[in-house]
C-alpha cells in the first residue's frame, strides 16, 4: 500500500496553480476569423447540453445597453500599464492595460478581462496571478487585449471588501468595460461595447459569474474553481469551514473589511457557527441566484481535489446555465484549492480549453472544437466525456455497517502527511487543513465486486444513530469521508459535516457527500469513515459518544463512459 506522501512525489508531472502558461490551443485551431456585421452580444453557439458539433445553433439575445457616461482615468505615473479609474461610487481602482501587439484602431483587437484570487493585485508581465490559467503574455499573443485589475480592497485599489457583490465588484468591472471601449485599438461590437472575454481563478472566477448576469456586453466567461454560494461552501450544514476560513481571513487587510466579514470570523472562532445576519450578507456575495441571468458562453472549471468550492459548486453553476439553454461546458481536473495527492493527467488540459472556448466564443471562430460539454478526470488522470451532467448510472456501490464513535479532539481527520520535496506553493498551504485517514472512526468497507466501476457523483449516508454530549454553543456535528482502500487516501480530499441531534434518543438522518471521482478496480474497496473531527471544520461539540446502529452507504456507479 501506497502511503499520501509517497504519491505527492510520484514524479508525475502536475498542473499547479502557479504553472508556466504555454499558450498553445488544441490540436487544430486555427487563427482568427475575420467576422463583421455582428450585433453587439450576438454570437453563434451551442444548445446547452449539446454536443461540441451543435454549437453553431446558439444566438444571444442582442445586447441593449445603454452607451457608457465618459469614465474618470488618471494614467499612474512611471508606470505605462497603470491606470487610475473612478467607479460608479467614487471609488479609485487601480487597472492595468496591456495592448496586443500591433493593435490598432485599423486592426483593432478583442480584448480579455482576467481577475485575481482573493488577496491578490491583478496580474501583470511580470507579476503573474497565481490562480489565473492564462499569462498577460500568453493572451498578448494570441491577439488580445488584456486588463487585469486590483479588486476594491485589494492592492491599489481603495474601497470595502464585499465579495464579489453584485452591487460594489461586479459594478466596478462594467466601469472598467466602459473605460475599455474607449482604448485604440479595442475591437467593437458596437459603441462602449467591447468584443470581450474574462477569465480567471477564484475569486477571479466569481466576479466572472456576478457581472456576465448583469453586463450583456461579456461575450463569454471561464471562471475557474469559483464558487455557487457562500453559504454552502463555506459554511456546509451551519459548520464554519475554519481551515480555509482562516486562511482567507488572514489574506484580507483590517483596513478593508467588511464589519460582517470580521463578526463571522469571530463568531466560527468561538462556536464553529455564525450569526442569521452574518449568513444572509455572506447569502449574498457571488453568483447563487444571477447564474440564471448569464447569456454568455460559460466553460466552467472545477477541481476534483478542491476542498474549499467544491465539485458541487460547479456543478450547481453548471445546471442553472444549462437549464437557460446558454452553451455551458464543465471541465474537472486534479487541482483548485487544495493539493492533488494523485495522477493530473495532462498539465497543459485546462489551459488548451481555456484558449479553445476564447477563440470559439470571443473570436467567433466556428471551426474550433471546444471539446464535450461535461469532461471529467479520475484518480489515474484518466478523462471521460459525457453530454449533461448528472452522469448515466446504471447500478451502485453500497454496504451497511455499525459502531460507536467517540467524541474526542484526537485520532480526527487529517492533516495529510506531503513529501517535503513538494513544491507545490498551495500544497504548501493546505496540506495542514486537508483530510486524511482517521484513527478514531467508525468504518464501513464498501466492496468493489469483481468488476471495474467508475464512481462520479455524490455518495449517500444514512444514519440511524444516538447519542450524548454535554451542553455547550458548539453544534453537534460529525463528519463523513471515503478513504481509497488500495492508497489510504480520503477521495478527492473531501470530507463533509452532518448534522446529528445528540440527546440520548434515536434519530434518523439521510445526507449526500461532497461529489467525488473515483475509478474503483475489481477486487479493490473503498471504506467510509465516520469521524469526530477534521482540520477542514471547526470542532464540533466533544465529551460523549454516538452509536450507530445502522449506516447504509450508496456510491453512484455510471455507465456508458469510457475513457477518451
Amino acid at each position: 500500500m501506497l502511503s499520501p506522501d509517497e504519491h505527492a512525489g510520484s514524479g508525475v508531472p502536475r498542473r499547479r496553480w502557479l504553472r508556466p502558461v504555454v499558450m498553445l490551443g488544441l490540436a487544430g485551431l486555427t487563427g482568427p476569423v475575420a467576422v463583421t456585421g455582428f450585433v453587439a452580444g450576438v454570437a453563434p453557439g451551442a444548445v446547452a447540453g449539446a454536443s461540441a458539433s451543435m454549437s453553431s445553433t446558439y444566438s444571444a439575445p442582442a445586447c441593449n445597453r445603454p452607451t457608457p457616461a465618459p469614465v474618470r482615468a488618471t494614467p499612474v505615473a512611471g508606470v505605462p500599464s497603470d491606470w487610475t479609474i473612478t467607479s460608479f461610487d467614487g471609488t479609485k481602482i487601480r487597472a492595468h492595460w496591456f495592448p496586443a501587439p500591433g493593435a490598432s484602431a485599423s486592426h483593432p483587437e478583442p480584448t480579455i478581462l482576467e481577475g485575481p484570487g482573493w488577496g491578490e493585485a491583478g496580474a501583470t508581465t511580470s507579476t503573474p496571478d497565481i490562480l489565473g490559467s492564462l499569462s498577460v503574455t500568453g493572451l498578448n499573443s494570441d491577439g488580445y487585449n488584456v486588463l487585469t485589475w486590483d479588486p476594491r480592497g485589494f492592492g491599489q485599489s481603495a474601497g470595502t471588501i464585499e465579495i464579489d457583490s453584485p452591487n460594489y465588484e461586479a459594478r466596478d468591472v462594467s466601469r472598467l468595460i466602459d473605460w475599455v471601449s474607449t482604448r485604440p485599438g479595442v475591437q467593437l461590437d458596437a459603441p462602449g461595447d467591447p468584443r470581450m472575454g474574462m477569465v480567471g481563478g477564484s475569486y477571479g472566477g466569481g466576479i466572472q459569474f456576478v457581472t456576465a448576469a448583469q453586463d450583456c456586453r461579456i461575450d463569454a466567461i471561464v471562471p475557474e474553481i469559483a464558487w455557487h454560494s457562500l453559504t454552502t461552501s463555506l459554511d456546509k450544514a451551519n459548520t464554519s469551514k475554519s481551515g480555509w476560513s482562516n486562511l482567507l481571513y488572514s489574506l484580507a487587510s483590517p483596513a478593508h473589511r467588511d464589519p460582517h466579514m470580521m463578526s463571522a470570523y469571530q463568531d466560527s472562532l468561538a462556536t464553529g457557527t455564525i450569526s442569521a445576519a452574518d449568513y444572509r450578507w455572506f447569502a449574498g456575495k457571488g453568483p447563487a441566484n444571477l447564474v440564471k441571468k448569464i447569456r454568455a458562453p460559460t466553460l466552467i472549471i472545477q477541481g476534483t481535489v478542491d476542498n474549499l468550492f467544491t465539485l458541487d459548486e460547479g456543478v450547481t453553476n453548471f445546471k442553472a446555465i444549462q437549464a437557460s439553454g446558454v452553451p455551458v461546458h464543465m471541465v474537472w481536473f486534479c487541482d483548485g484549492h487544495g493539493i492533488c495527492l494523485t495522477n493530473p493527467g495532462d498539465p497543459n488540459y485546462v489551459t488548451n480549453a481555456t484558449v479553445a472556448w476564447l477563440n470559439r466564443w470571443v473570436k467567433r471562430d466556428p471551426s474550433i472544437n471546444t471539446g464535450p460539454a461535461v469532461d471529467i478526470i479520475d484518480q489515474n488522470g484518466v478523462r471521460y466525456a459525457a453530454s449533461t451532467y448528472p452522469l448515466p448510472s446504471a447500478r451502485s456501490l453500497s454496504a451497511q455497517g455499525k459502531g460507536t464513535l467517540q467524541l474526542v479532539a484526537t485520532g480526527g481527520s487529517g492533516p495529510v502527511t506531503v513529501r517535503s520535496t513538494n513544491s507545490d506553493p498551495v500544497g504548501a498551504l493546505a496540506s495542514s487543513i486537508t483530510p486524511a485517514k482517521a484513527v478514531n472512526a467508525v468504518n464501513v468497507t464498501i466492496d468493489g465486486g469483481s468488476q471495474a466501476s467508475l464512481v462520479v457523483g455524490a455518495p449517500h449516508v444514512t444514519l440511524t444513530y444516538q447519542g450524548t454530549v454535554p451542553a455547550g454553543a458548539a453544534p453537534t456535528r460529525v463528519f463523513a469521508q471515503i478513504v481509497d482502500g488500495s492508497t489510504g487516501l480520503v477521495l478527492g480530499n473531501q470530507v463533509t459535516p452532518i448534522d446529528v441531534t445528540l440527546d440520548g434518543k434515536s434519530h434518523t438522518t439521510s445526507v449526500p457527500l461532497e461529489i467525488v471521482s473515483q475509478a474503483v478496480a475489481p477486487g479493490q474497496h473503498v471504506m467510509l469513515q465516520l469521524v469526530a473531527t477534521t482540520v477542514a471544520y471547526a470542532q464540533p461539540r466533544l465529551g460523549g459518544s454516538v452509536t450507530f446502529s445502522a449506516i447504509n452507504v450508496t456510491l453512484p456507479v455510471v455507465s456508458g463512459l469510457k475513457p477518451q
